[in-house]
């Protein structure tokens, strides 16, 4: 029985890009095979001087497997961040970063009492109108 002609559609320096791409291939159906991935693991230097960790496909797949890796799927990620980027409940505004509230006081009673006492909170700050939200 004639095993079919593998053909290598992309190459990556480590083995963990490689699966991230037999995964896309083989969610559109296409078979995938993984050439040097353990010689990679092993020996992570090797990599450039074998070509890195190639990823293959029967050689009727080539086109098609190539096409599907050119695809950019970032528009996708964004977009799902989009969706679920917490806002400030007083104006609105997404332009949030993390903050502990009651460090600076924590710290004080520390420094007078010499043991600490943590009555502090996290949360977010809005970089907009200064509202704390608490998690």
């Amino acid at each position: 029985m004639n095993s079919p002609e593998f053909t290598t559609v992309a190459s990556f320096s480590f083995p963990h890009e490689a699966h991230l791409a037999q995964s896309r291939l083989e969610a559109e159906g296409i078979p995938v095979f993984i050439a040097d991935e353990h010689t990679i693991n092993m020996q992570w230097l090797y990599s450039n001087a074998l070509g890195g960790v190639k990823v293959q496909v029967p050689a009727q797949f080539h086109d098609q497997a190539k096409e599907i890796l050119a695809q950019d799927l970032s528009a996708l990620v964004d977009a799902e961040f989009e969706e679920s980027r917490d806002t400030c409940p007083k104006c609105g505004s997404t332009d949030l970063k993390p903050y502990t509230q009651g460090k600076k006081p924590a710290y004080l009673v520390f420094l007078l009492l010499g043991f600490p006492l943590f009555f502090y909170k996290h949360g977010q700050k809005c970089n907009n109108c200064g509202e704390f939200i608490p998690r």
